[in-house]
This record gives structure tokens, C-alpha cells and sequence, in this order.
């Protein structure tokens, strides 16, 4: 014959039917906290969002340091290009370049107005603090000024 679940065998002892009563509360202690925690939802929505803010910290941080190492990556390429280019051009072209940049640089200082010259100030600053991105357009410049004079 098959005992019903609800039949626990019989205890011999007081000792032992109390020790299963303790027994049965625990468990039925335990199954009323799970069900309560199941049914807070305004509890169980936070530590989701706990959750998901975590993990979204952590790829936010993931994605900064990728692109942190992108642009370092960048800088490295863009300065050994400039660097090229320097190499190749001949010490003439470079001594031409000095000369025509200081004379353009007196020019300037006589000719243009106070503002704009201000404002040219404002976009040297910037262009100092964007080295980078500078330097990576240079390079272009400078490449197609290296393809344009083999061809010709």
C-alpha cells in the first residue's frame, strides 16, 4: 500500500514528533520567505536595476578603454606618417618652408586686424589641444603633396 504525501511516518517518540514539527516549520518557514520575496515586485525591480546598472558600468567602462587604446592606437600611426613625410622631404623644402612661414608671419602681424588675428589665436588653441587629429590631417596633406610631385 502507497503512503499519501501527506502521511508522515509516525514518530516513536515525543522527542521525535517535535524534532519533525521543528523540522516542518523550518521548511514551511523557508517556503514563506521565497514566496514573499517572489511577490515583492518594487524589491525585485530594484536589484534588477541594480543589476543592469552594474552591467552597464562595466561595458561602459569596457567600451572606454577600447576606445581609449583606438585613439592611442591613432596618435601612434598619425605620428609615424608625419614623421615619413618629414624624412622625405628635402632639407631645401624645408629651409623654403621656414622662410616663406616667417615672412608670412610678418606679413600677418602688419596686415590683419586685432579680431581676426584674436580669433585665429582661439583656433591655433584648439588646434594645439586636438594634436592628434591635426597631425592625421597634415599627414594626408602631406602624403598627396608627395603623390602630386612624383607625377609631375
Amino acid at each position: 500500500m502507497t503512503q499519501s504525501p501527506h502521511d508522515e511516518p509516525t514518530a516513536e517518540s515525543p522527542e521525535e514528533l517535535r524534532e519533525q514539527v521543528e523540522h516542518t516549520r523550518r521548511e514551511l518557514g523557508d517556503t514563506v520567505e521565497a514566496l514573499a520575496a517572489k511577490a515583492d515586485v518594487k524589491a525585485r525591480t530594484k536589484e534588477k536595476a541594480a543589476e543592469v546598472k552594474d552591467q552597464a558600468a562595466v561595458k561602459a567602462g569596457e567600451l572606454k578603454e577600447r576606445a581609449a587604446l583606438k585613439a592611442g592606437q591613432a596618435r601612434a600611426a598619425a605620428a609615424q606618417a608625419v614623421s615619413r613625410v618629414q624624412e622625405k622631404l628635402p632639407d631645401p623644402v624645408k629651409e623654403q618652408a621656414a622662410q616663406v612661414a616667417g615672412q608670412a608671419g610678418q606679413v600677418w602681424e602688419e596686415k590683419v586686424p586685432e579680431p581676426v588675428r584674436a580669433r585665429t589665436a582661439q583656433g591655433a588653441r584648439m588646434a594645439r589641444d586636438n594634436r592628434g587629429l591635426v597631425l592625421a590631417a597634415a599627414s594626408a596633406v602631406a602624403v598627396v603633396w608627395l603623390m602630386c610631385r612624383r607625377k609631375g
